[in-house]
Parts: structure tokens; C-alpha cells; sequence
């Protein structure tokens, strides 16, 4: 109902200001040659009969200086446009001008790609995003790199700025109505910057895909005008300066309208300005838009923390698309001592869980080696340490499961916190002397390194789930339970754990149980090294 209303208002109301502008010069005309108006005579024609008292060279004795000239401006060659219905006769220039306050915004997209990949990378280690609490001042003052930091924030939060009201009513990213309400600044929350999918981070990935809309919009346009179709496109991780819409508007922008327009003066009246309006649109055409590829969303950079990777569907599919072994001991032990702190460790996990995500779409070969995989087909040598490559070249393709298991396993205890932080609490019951005796005996009667690696992805993938004591409960035997997990990953049970693992534990005590076998592991490698 609504559209029908305006077609029809539109077609009674645009008949009657198509002639405006005409009916508003003839009008002037008229006022302009009462003579008998004195502000008339002063503006329009010679000013000196009110002003015999001034010397007759004055410069104050000129109408010219009692009047308003219209200026050549991108608001009036817009009103130009208009009025020559170049909505439908200029659709590439009407577009351009009626976006062009945004469209100039589109050349720091390139930047602000570039400082997401940087965040991306310095923080991807971070096992939990939300413990970030600094503000964007406190983190620019302990950066190393405070100057290159300093210039691409303020390119983002500059950007943001400007484009904040439109990003609340246009973006087809949906942003709560509190990102939106006040400008950013240097005492801004830090994870703004972080471009994620939920948070204060969604401000960042919003901003850089409304920044991508504008450009394709352009294009898409240029197109259309041009019969023709792009066939030259981009992915954001890829992008340069060259890729983007960019110009300046004085220097590129305001010389191209005033090379094209031409304005003629008379004594009395107005300045008239006269725009070559089909060359000005080729012109931003050529020089602005023509060439320009489309640039693909996906491929936005994505800062995801750790937990919300879904790990059991990416380890099933690495599974069937991979053949996995376990690692021995001794290889276990190797790269224990190879991570040296656990930064190292930390990187050497974030390269492992690349590789995974590659797997589980395209599989590969089994005894290829996981150097060989990333500087041969993933060509990402030159991005990975050289001591991370050289630990990784221990490895196949057909380790990476248990590497997994090892690198997650073993990260949180070298930063010395707690690895089940969020397991559901009816999982962290004590254990009682009779039981510790128990799981004393099992450790030395049994190989537990895989027991332990196992019952690590068990906690972590299933048990963190806060609806998890709906499928798993906590009464239910801790042997039969992993049995049951082991066997939905078609591996077979382990022998030693069938025979000599008490029964009786219940899932109830399966973080203290972890905790306790793998702090007798933990001792018995530390005698064995002594």
C-alpha cells in the first residue's frame, strides 16, 4: 500500500517540479527589475546611490559583494543531476554522487583488512578473547609497533565514525543499537578491533563488509551501464590499494567537474553554471571506477576464540578423510622438550589447527609430512618460524589427531591454569583415598598416555557442553562412557583400560581422575629424565 501511495504522489508532485528551477529564474528576473526596491538595487544592480558617501572605486560600491553566488560544489552539480532525471539518463554519476560521502571512505579498506589479519594473528593464541579488559589507549602504549598500530586505529575508528549511522539502518549485518549510539575513541573497549561474529568485534567485521557492499555496489553499477559483466574478482585476504575505489575528492574529483563546466556573469545577474553532464559521468567511469574488481565476503578475516570451534565435527572429518596413528612415546616426549615456552607452544597449536581445517575439507596424504604440507601445499612457509617448522617436520599428516590432543592437552598446563575450566561443575566431584589407590594401581599396570589424551578430548569436546549432563550423566561409569566415545570414532577400546580400570568411577569424577593419573604421568617422566 505504501509503494502504491508514493508512485502515485511521485506522479503528481514531479510534473509540477520538473520546471522549478525555470519558474524560480523567471521570478528573480521579475524582483530583480522592481526598481523601486532598494535591497533589489543594491544587490542586483549598482549599489552606489546608497552609498554616496563611499569613495566611487571602492569595492563596496560593486552589487557583487552584496550578493550570494552559487559556487561549483558536489551538492550542486548533484542538484544538476536531479533535475535532469539523471537517475534513469546518468544512473552511474546520480549513484555516484548520492554515495560519494561514503564512497571515499572505501580507499581504507585495504587498512583496516590489514590490521584485522595483524589482530588475527597476535591474538589468535589467546585461549579466552573475553579476558581482554585494556582499552584501545592502555594497549597502544605497551605495543611494540605503537606507531604502525597508532595510524591503521585511527584509520578504523575515523572510518567507523563516519559511517556508524549508516551501518545502525543499512548494514545486513544487524548490530545492536548500543555499538551505534556514540563515536569510538582511543578509551574504547580493545575488542571492538577484533573482527568476530558476536560482541563488541562485530563492529569490526560490520564495518568492513558494508565497506565491501559500497565497492561492489559501484561495480555492479558500472556494469549494468556498460553491458558488461565482471569476471575479475578478489577474496579480502588478497586485497591492495590497487583493488579498491579511490580517489581524492579535491584533486581527483572537484578538477574533473570544473574541466567540465563552464558558467557565464551578467551585470545584475546570477552566475549561471552550465555541466557537460555525460562527459563528467565517462570521466569517473574511466578514471575512478572502470577496472575495478568485486571483492568476495568470504575471506573476512575472523578472530574465533578456541571453545566455539566445533572440534568434534572438524576431528571426525580429518579422521575419514585422513588415516590416523597414534605417536610414540618417545616422539611425545620430543616435542615436549622442542616447545620451548608456551608461546611456541601455542603457535605450534594454531598452525596444527590451520592444517585441520584444510583436512577435514580436502583430506591428503597420510605420510606426508606436516612441513612439507605447509610450505608445499598450503605455500605458508614463509608465515610460520622457522623453529615451528623445523618441530613440526617430526609429524605426518597422520599424526595430527593426537598432536592435537597432545598441543591442547598440554597448553593449559604450561600456563598453569586449569584445562576443564569449563566443564560442567557435576563433572569435578573428588575423589575418594579408595579410588586414588585404585587409579595408582591402573597407572602402573597400564599405558595411560592415550587414556589421558582420549579422556581429554572427551572432557573438552562433549563435556564442556552446558547441556551435557542431559546425554552424559554424572552417575554413569566413566569406562563404559569413554568406551562408547572411542567406539563412535570406530577406534578400538583400549586393552589396558578394559582390564584394569576400576569400574566403579563414575563420569562424576572424570576431571579429578584426568587430574590425577596425568600428575603421576607428569611425576614419572620428570624421574625419568632425572
Amino acid at each position: 500500500m505504501r509503494s502504491e501511495w508514493e508512485v502515485q504522489m511521485s506522479k503528481i508532485i514531479r510534473p509540477k517540479l520538473m520546471f522549478l528551477d525555470q519558474h524560480l529564474k523567471e521570478l528573480n528576473i521579475l524582483i530583480q527589475n522592481d526598481n523601486s526596491n532598494p535591497i533589489m538595487r543594491l544587490l542586483c544592480d549598482n549599489p552606489g546611490f546608497l552609498l554616496a558617501s563611499l569613495p566611487t572605486n571602492s569595492h563596496i560600491q560593486s552589487s557583487a559583494l552584496w550578493s550570494c553566488r552559487e559556487k561549483v560544489s558536489l551538492l550542486h552539480l548533484t542538484h544538476m543531476v536531479e533535475l535532469s532525471d539523471g537517475k534513469d539518463n546518468l544512473p552511474v554519476l546520480w549513484r555516484f554522487l548520492n554515495r560519494e560521502a561514503e564512497l571515499r571512505l572505501v580507499r581504507h579498506l585495504p587498512d583496516i583488512l590489514t590490521l584485522q589479519k595483524e589482530l588475527v594473528k597476535k591474538f589468535q593464541n589467546l585461549s579466552e578473547i573475553t579476558d581482554l579488559k585494556n582499552g584501545l589507549k592502555v594497549f597502544l602504549q605497551n605495543s611494540s609497533l605503537k606507531a604502525w598500530y597508532e595510524k591503521h586505529i585511527n584509520i578504523f575508528l575515523t572510518t567507523w565514525n563516519q559511517l556508524r549511522t549508516s551501518l545502525a539502518t543499512k548494514s545486513e549485518i544487524k548490530l545492536p543499537d548500543e555499538f551505534c549510539q556514540k563515536d569510538l575513541d582511543t578509551y574504547s573497549d580493545l575488542k571492538v578491533l577484533f573482527p568476530q561474529r558476536q560482541g563488541p568485534g562485530l563492529c569490526s567485521t560490520a564495518l568492513v563488509s558494508y565497506l565491501i557492499a559500497l565497492h561492489n555496489d559501484m561495480v555492479y553499477c558500472v556494469d549494468k551501464h556498460m553491458g558488461e559483466e565482471t569476471s575479475y574478482k578478489v577474496s579480502p585476504a588478497d586485497l591492495t590499494d590497487l583493488h579498491v575505489i579511490h580517489y581524492e575528492l579535491e584533486r581527483d574529483i572537484m578538477s574533473m567537474i570544473l574541466s567540465n563546466s563552464q558558467y557565464s556573469i551578467e551585470w545584475g545577474q546570477e552566475t549561471l553554471h552550465e555541466y557537460d553532464l555525460p562527459k563528467i559521468q565517462m570521466q569517473i567511469i574511466s578514471r575512478v571506477l572502470l577496472g575495478k574488481p568485486l571483492i568476495y565476503l568470504n575471506g573476512i578475516p575472523t578472530l574465533v576464540n578456541r571453545h566455539e570451534r566445533n572440534y568434534q565435527i572438524i576431528l571426525k572429518d580429518v579422521r575419514e578423510k585422513v588415516k590416523q596413528e597414534t605417536l610414540p612415546a618417545l616422539t611425545a616426549l620430543d616435542l615436549a622438550r622442542d616447545l620451548h615456552n608456551y608461546s611456541e607452544a601455542c603457535e605450534a597449536l594454531s598452525t596444527l589447527e590451520l592444517v585441520l581445517g584444510f583436512l577435514a575439507m580436502a583430506g591428503g596424504d597420510p605420510h606426508m609430512q606436516l612441513s612439507s604440507y605447509l610450505e608445499e601445499v598450503l605455500q605458508m612457509g614463509s608465515q610460520i618460524s622457522e623453529h615451528i617448522l623445523k618441530v613440526l617436520s617430526l609429524f605426518s599428516l597422520k599424526h595430527c589427531v593426537v598432536l592435537w590432543q597432545l598441543l591442547t592437552s598440554d597448553n593449559m598446563l604450561m600456563l598453569k591454569k586449569d584445562p576443564f575450566e569449563r566443564v560442567c561443575e557435576v563433572y569435578k566431584k573428588d575423589l575418594g583415598e579408595d579410588v586414588r589407590e585404585q587409579l595408582t594401581a591402573f597407572c602402573f599396570e597400564s599405558s595411560t598416555d592415550t587414556f589421558l589424551l582420549e579422556l581429554h578430548e572427551f572432557l573438552v569436546l562433549e563435556l564442556q557442553n552446558p547441556k551435557a549432563p542431559d546425554d552424559f550423566k554424572p552417575e554413569w561409569s566413566l569406562k563404559d562412557s569413554l568406551e562408547a566415545y572411542m567406539m563412535r570414532k570406530d577406534l578400538d577400546f583400549l586393552p589396558d583400560l578394559e582390564k584394569h580400570f576400576p569400574s566403579e568411577i563414575c563420569l562424576c569424577h572424570c576431571v579429578e581422575t584426568w587430574k590425577f593419573i596425568n600428575a603421576i604421568k607428569q611425576e614419572r617422566s620428570r624421574r625419568q629424565i632425572g
